[in-house]
């Protein structure tokens, strides 16, 4: 079990089309925290490149998770709590993001369930055809990180309820029924 600050950031992570961007929305509208879309970072020439269907590199990813970093820093450094999204495949990249207060919540599900939901999704610019790509990347979190897995297999909302839950996050007052 991941351990929870008293305010955290969350990193919602998995590959393109796990639902990061759903399940952040959630939880952070539920617990009335800071939302960050991590692709939102991205610089332009990384978005035209994935765009196009070239993969991004090493080289391409590190300016954006240092921009993913410094809003992750900020809101730790000010006990402001938040959360973000960013893919954070691979465990280098995660060691740029991690810090005290972080946890990660990996989206993790089959490539095929993944297919399918990239196959219904419009209006990104990820296309579908990198998501080979994106699994062949990933290396799920292991336990000297402090995180916490979700099969994507039930509905965006009973998986945002999920991570309130296993964190023991409490809603806050304004968005309570």
């Amino acid at each position: 079990m991941a351990k929870t600050a008293q305010h955290p950031v969350l990193v919602v992570m998995g590959v393109s089309g796990s639902g990061k961007s759903t399940v952040a929305g959630l939880v952070a509208s539920r617990l009335g925290w800071d939302l960050a879309e991590g692709d939102d970072l991205h610089p332009p020439a990384n978005v035209a490149k994935m765009h196009s269907g070239q993969p991004l590199t090493d080289d391409d990813r590190w300016p954006w998770l240092e921009s993913i970093a410094d809003w992750i820093r900020a809101h730790t450094a000010s006990g402001t709590p938040g959360v973000i999204t960013c893919s954070a495949l691979k465990k280098r990249y995660r060691d740029v993001l991690r810090g005290e207060g972080v946890v990660f919540v990996f989206l993790e599900g089959t490539k095929d369930r993944i297919s399918d939901r990239l196959a219904s999704r419009h209006g990104h610019f990820m296309p579908p055809a990198l998501l080979a790509s994106q699994f062949e990347a990933l290396e799920a979190p292991t336990e000297d990180e402090n995180f916490i897995s979700l099969s994507v297999t039930a509905t965006p909302a009973e998986e945002a309820q999920e991570v309130i839950d296993r964190l023991g996050l409490e809603a806050s007052r304004s968005t309570r029924p």
